[in-house]
């Protein structure tokens, strides 16, 4: 069924439009038949409008509601020459429609290839502020249809569909390597281009949070060495924890401030940090600097007891994510434990360790044993993973070996937490501290361990445990006053406070004058899957036999008594099937 009418062209030649509509082919009826007939599935001849010499120009172009009535009669004219002249024929000449609303034209360069689409980053973009943007944009005419930028709409939305979906936990060890897993294999290809400077906000990690809680704790550590009577020896000022306390303060809010615009204009990027097993899990991290500082309070600003609705804000985010990542570790599936598991985990259970502390200064002792509960039973988990590495487990890099410091952290805050809940550094908490002593020790040993890397924000991963080992040092001289412990805790702050002061002009160094601080973030931006096209075919058909001569030998190793047994279950009647099918 076809309507329309002439219209006059800018050149002086007239034109007919028609609306083409679907006919369902009836065999009974003769009327329009040769039309119905026509397959929709193979490229047609098209001319030009100008008709100077593309008559011959074979285009893929789906034709939908409303076509040219000179392109349909010079497509049927030359299907009639094809059959007239006896030529080739080189396929059905029926027009192709499609289920979009205007014709477009198909290029090759609007394919749904991934890498054409290098350098767009609005596909890491917050979706609500992307579509702000759009509607922005100039709005075209109704009659102006863009055949060029119009293709390939459906099949880009299906790839930033599959782009925004969730990448598996292995795929990350498989593609990844370098600190905090955050630097591409050679072999891997990635969604954003390499060699171009991307926005400050795309390049801005979680892993940020790592010096806050470093800074933090020192705040803490400083505020014990001048009030706790056992180092009244060091005559330590106050003011050195206020002004660490500040130092921290400001440099929490100004890394939270940045994140949160990340947040709001990359959110894609964020999801993929969530999914990354390394950066998931610094995702506690603010929450428990937050902590860190309400702990470390200088006495100029601390009350007498701080009002339990603190404690309820920064704890409230912890027990949250924990219901989420303690669910997938429980539940199994591609993010359990045993996969996902790496040093970095123990920030996962830190958090209700720091929140029993917290909880304990706020009068809130039941809550504390609670959070502390929690944090020992998946601390034990986490240790016990980690120690007898599981061939399921992916193997980390060297770069990432500084996160195994991470082994410290959590048995000195249970300690310290146990004797700020109770009061007093009893049997349970000096068992914990002894893990953690040990733990240390055995890194240090291990010097070349952490060498032999570059410089990246993954070294903060020194100073948070380090200074809670000194922490709990403290905690241990002020319960068994003798020359040892005393010495083991000077030592031990010496040494956590030598490392941030350092890591600290380093990241002032890299970020102010070399301005490399902040490199392109490739780890979000690596592939779903690495095999695609025919490579994975090549691979199919490379498994394939390898797999069918196993199982030859698997059949062959079978017994005589075995093979007659299988032979005797296939009956007569099987045979009879066989031979009828």
């Amino acid at each position: 069924m076809a309507t329309g009418g002439p219209s006059t062209s800018p050149t002086g030649g007239r034109h007919h439009f028609v609306d083409i509509h679907p006919v369902l082919h009836d065999d009974a009826s003769g009327g329009c038949g040769n039309l119905g007939k026509q397959q929709t599935s193979n490229p047609v001849k098209y001319r030009g409008g100008s008709g100077e010499g593309e008559r011959n120009a074979v285009l893929h172009r789906p034709f939908s509601r409303q076509v040219s009535l000179e392109t349909g009669v010079s497509v049927l004219s030359m299907h009639k020459e094809q059959k007239g002249g006896g030529g080739k024929k080189e396929g059905p000449s029926g027009l192709l429609r499609s289920g979009k609303s205007l014709g477009v034209i198909r290029d090759s360069r609007s394919s749904g290839d991934p890498t054409s689409r290098k350098g767009d980053f609005s596909i890491f973009r917050t979706k609500s502020t992307l579509n702000k943007q759009n509607s922005l944009l100039p709005s075209r005419r109704e009659n102006d249809v863009d055949f060029q930028n119009m293709e390939g709409v459906s099949a880009n939305r299906q790839e930033e569909d599959a782009i925004n979906k969730s990448v598996p936990a292995g795929r990350y060890f498989a593609a990844l390597h370098g600190p905090e897993l955050d630097q591409v294999r050679d072999s891997e290809d990635i969604l954003l281009p390499k060699d171009e400077v991307w926005p400050f906000l795309l390049r801005f990690p979680i892993g940020c949070f790592g010096m806050c809680l470093g800074l933090s704790s020192q705040a803490i550590l400083w505020g014990a060495l001048s009030s706790n009577p056992v180092m009244s020896f060091m005559r330590v000022s106050p003011y050195i924890n206020l002004v660490l306390w500040l130092l921290a303060l400001s440099v929490l809010i100004a890394v939270s401030a940045t994140y949160t615009l990340k947040c709001a204009f990359y959110f894609e990027a964020i999801r993929r940090e969530y999914f990354h097993p390394v950066r998931v899990n610094f995702f506690f991290a603010p929450w428990i600097a937050c902590m860190f500082l309400t702990i470390g309070l200088p006495h100029a600003f601390s009350p007498e007891r701080l009002h339990p609705a603190v404690w309820c804000v920064f704890i409230a985010p912890v027990f949250v994510l924990e219901l989420k990542i303690y669910g997938q570790w429980l539940s199994g599936g591609k993010r359990r434990l045993c996969k996902v598991a790496n040093p970095s985990s123990h920030l996962s259970v830190i958090g209700n360790f720091v929140g029993a502390i917290l909880a304990a200064k706020v009068g809130w002792g039941e809550a504390g044993k609670f959070l502390w509960a929690i944090g020992t039973a998946h601390y034990l988990v986490v240790f016990v993973t980690l120690y007898q590495r599981l061939p399921t487990n992916e193997a980390l890099p060297k770069e990432l070996h500084p996160v195994y410091s991470m082994f410290i952290a959590t048995p000195s805050a249970a300690s310290i937490a146990w004797a700020t809940i109770y009061g007093q550094f009893d049997a349970v908490a000096r068992t914990f501290y002894f893990i953690a002593l040990f733990l240390y020790v055995s890194l240090v040993v291990r010097i070349n361990f952490f060498r032999g890397f570059k410089f990246s924000m993954a070294w903060w991963s020194y100073t948070f445990p380090m200074t809670t080992a000194s922490l709990a040092t403290i905690k241990y001289a002020e319960e068994v006053p003798c020359f040892f412990s005393k010495g083991l805790a000077l030592s031990l702050s010496v040494m956590s406070s030598t490392m941030v002061s350092v890591l600290f002009v380093s990241t002032l160094l890299h970020a102010l004058v070399w301005r490399s601080l902040f490199p392109n973030d490739l780890a979000i931006a690596i592939t779903k899957s690495r095999s695609a096209g025919a490579g994975a075919k090549q691979q199919a058909k490379e498994k394939k036999p390898q797999r069918r001569t196993y199982d030859i030998k698997r059949w062959a190793k079978q017994s005589p008594l075995a093979l007659v047994s299988s032979i005797t279950k296939s009956g007569p009647g099987d045979k009879e099937d066989s031979a009828g099918n």
